[in-house]
């Protein structure tokens, strides 16, 4: 195939690298919708043939956004015990997938992943082994792990808030003299808790992680 560029774009200006970028900021500004080829093309200054120079098919262009976000994961240091890397670890996947919400659904669904996907894999379960874990262990703990980023993340971005101010405008209506007779656990904690100045429900995270990884620590041996 020939690539057809537009006239804005000089031939062999494509990258394979530039598309991927261009693709991933596309899905971001969308809220979660992947471009489509035709849509990247036109953002790009080129024709949609001109993508096949660096993508074979939209798995492959899929592939490499999923490998990109992977590559902003913080890796396990050297050094560093094991729980403290997985937290530094679920907590770098977390801000990615808040920065990337359509890479929630794609993850772990490629089968072709690439080289910065496979790094990052291989880089944790060393970290496990290294802290202890048996291979079985390493997988249970690997899948608990994140099974729990995952599922906050996009719990998270399904709120009905972003801050403070909206979601005191939610807790609200649990709060009125009826709603409390009918929801009086749910009125409770939004006046106990949720209403409380400096409540972030994101804190959560850190809460849940502890406990998760403190789990991990005393099954450990036993795996």
């Amino acid at each position: 195939m020939t690539e057809e560029a537009a006239p804005k774009h000089g031939r062999g200006s494509l990258s394979r690298e530039k598309v991927l970028r261009e693709a991933v900021a596309m899905a971001d500004a969308a809220g979660g919708e992947v471009p489509s080829t035709r849509k990247l093309a036109e953002r790009l200054g080129v024709r949609a043939m001109a993508l096949y120079h660096h993508f074979k098919n939209k798995d492959e262009l899929l592939d490499g956004m999923v490998d990109l976000v992977f590559a902003e994961i913080e890796l396990p240091e050297d050094g560093v015990a094991w729980d403290e890397a997985m937290r530094r670890r679920a907590s770098s996947m977390r801000d990615a997938l808040n920065r990337h919400p359509w890479a929630i659904a794609l993850m772990d669904s490629r089968a072709d992943p690439g080289p910065a996907t496979l790094r990052h894999h291989n880089a944790v379960i060393g970290c496990l082994l290294a802290g202890g874990f048996t291979i079985a262990g390493a997988a249970h703990a690997f899948s608990l792990l994140d099974s729990y980023v995952y599922g906050f993340a996009i719990q998270e971005q399904a709120l009905p808030f972003e801050n403070g101010a909206d979601m005191e405008e939610v807790a609200a209506g649990l709060v009125t003299e009826e709603a409390a007779a009918a929801f009086p656990h749910l009125a409770a904690m939004a006046l106990e808790l949720t209403l409380k100045p400096g409540y972030r429900y994101g804190d959560e995270f850190a809460i849940g992680l502890g406990l998760i990884v403190d789990g991990l620590a005393a099954r450990r041996e036993s795996w």
